[in-house]
């Protein structure tokens, strides 16, 4: 999932930049800022790098036996087309 040092570093920033008058807040901002992160992204239906670089190495070997079957699919229609 997301990595927590980047919520925080997200809800850091964005406590920052709130009005000069409102940084008596900040603390108690960030962590509700954080906390409204991590349930917005919980809501997504999201993977790790990890799940989607194995399901790119699935989907590469499947085109390339797709290619090789259609390869042969085609080599067989030619040689009963001349029979």
């Amino acid at each position: 999932m997301i990595d927590p040092k980047v919520l925080d570093d997200l809800a850091k920033r964005v406590a920052s930049s709130v009005p000069a008058g409102l940084q008596s807040m900040q603390g108690e901002l960030q962590k509700n800022l954080r906390a409204a992160l991590t349930a917005g992204l919980s809501r997504l239906d999201l993977v790790t790098r990890e799940e989607f670089d194995i399901q790119a190495s699935v989907l590469l070997r499947t085109r390339e036996k797709l290619e090789l079957l259609e390869r042969q699919m085609k080599e067989l229609e030619q040689k009963l087309a001349r029979q």
